[in-house]
């Protein structure tokens, strides 16, 4: 898909930021280029379409030189999202994500139809396409971002740093967005990123990169098993190579299949009436194929009922629901899930129906054994999950 033959750029005849590269991405892959600054990622990636070119070398994609191609016709077939989300400010959320359709000279009905299908791909509201970047959030407009990327249906995506301005749970809400659009969709995603969890959890492959040298390529888990020396054990951190002691164990292995779910038509009495039943204070919500649509909690059915107006629970649910996947490794999961500081997680599978439950304290038994087995150095892990559960 991707082939980086040789590839040097040196400026000033002398300084040397990228050096002798060989690097091949595969369709479909989610590449993460990482390293310290300085280290030549960010220049790699922008050497893909061509806004560096290289002094030695070449790229091809599809087998294609791209040095023999039109720079402005490469790019418009290459997605890019930046840190700084580079939203037009005077032209609609729909100007923003058809803006590369409308270059290439789609008809208009089919650019309504693009917007609309991005819009609703980030869970937000259609009534948003009218608006402008200033009436929305960061993490908003990061969504629209992405998607503005997708839209002309490229099939590589660049991501400079994108998620580097924003708070920790944006942060960890768009790299899952990004993740599964990127599995969905079959995208090549090249990600510059300086954040090594971002690039575990995300990349298929990580290029680590130092003075322009590329150190390792490979998997996150052969990376944490067999660092290629002791940059690499540095970048990655003590703890992160503690953790990457060998371990199969899924979210599916050790989840509970008693989740308590509650389909949108279903009035608040039934909810009350299910939650006084199970005993639990929250319900997850399922559409007709069991598929995850969000939360509802007995705080919020209270609230409502007493204001009188809504009568079902699909006029209250709330679509911000944090989940694991069940064939996600417990070991990636569990920071995640201290992070967000929840008592429990739906547990889905990859078409996102819901067939579990993970507690806190559910976690709690494997720590010491499947995760680490070192109580010493880990057992404050433990506590914590115990004493936020408790509290």
């Amino acid at each position: 898909m991707i082939e980086f033959d040789h590839v040097s750029k040196i400026y000033n005849g002398n300084k040397v930021a990228v050096e002798d590269v060989n690097l091949s991405f595969d369709k479909g892959e989610f590449i993460c280029l990482i390293g310290t600054s300085g280290s030549g990622k960010t220049t790699t990636m922008r050497m893909i379409n061509r806004m560096i070119d290289p002094t030695k070398g070449t790229i091809t994609i599809n087998g294609e030189d791209i040095q023999k191609k039109n720079p402005v016709e490469l790019r418009r077939q290459i997605g890019y999202v930046i840190q700084n989300i580079g939203l037009m400010p005077h032209m609609t959320i729909r100007e923003n994500i058809t803006l590369v359709q409308r270059l290439l000279k789609v008809d208009k009905e089919e650019q309504n139809k693009t917007a609309e299908k991005m819009i609703d791909l980030v869970e937000l509201p259609r009534d948003m396409l009218d608006r402008y970047p200033h009436e929305l959030s960061g993490g908003q407009q990061q969504r629209i971002g992405v998607v503005r990327a997708l839209a002309a249906d490229q099939d590589v995506i660049l991501m400079d740093e994108p998620f580097g301005a924003l708070d920790p749970i944006t942060r960890d809400s768009l790299q899952d967005l990004v993740k599964d659009l990127q599995e969905r969709l079959g995208k090549t995603i090249v990600f510059v990123t300086h954040d090594m969890d971002e690039a575990l959890k995300l990349a298929n492959r990580i290029a680590i990169m130092d003075n322009g040298k590329v150190i390792q390529f490979d998997t996150p888990e052969n990376i944490l098993q067999k660092p290629a020396n002791e940059f690499v054990e540095e970048l990655l951190g003590e703890d992160r190579l503690l953790q990457a002691k060998p371990d199969t164990t899924t979210v599916g292995e050790i989840m509970m299949n008693t989740a308590i779910s509650i389909t949108p038509e279903k009035s608040l009495q039934n909810a009350i009436r299910l939650m006084r039943e199970k005993r639990v204070d929250t319900l997850l919500i399922v559409d007709e194929d069991n598929v995850l649509k969000g939360f509802v909690d007995i705080e919020t059915i209270d609230r409502e009922r007493r204001r009188g107006k809504a009568t079902s629970i699909g006029d209250i649910i709330n679509p911000n629901v944090f989940y694991v996947k069940e064939s996600a490794l417990v070991r990636d999961s569990l920071q995640r899930i201290l992070k967000r500081g929840v008592k429990y997680v739906p547990v889905v599978d990859d078409k996102k129906h819901l067939v579990g439950i993970l507690t806190r304290v559910s976690l709690v038994d494997i720590i010491y054994d499947v995760l680490w087995g070192e109580e010493e150095t880990f057992g404050d892990a433990a506590e914590n999950i115990v004493s936020s559960e408790e509290a």
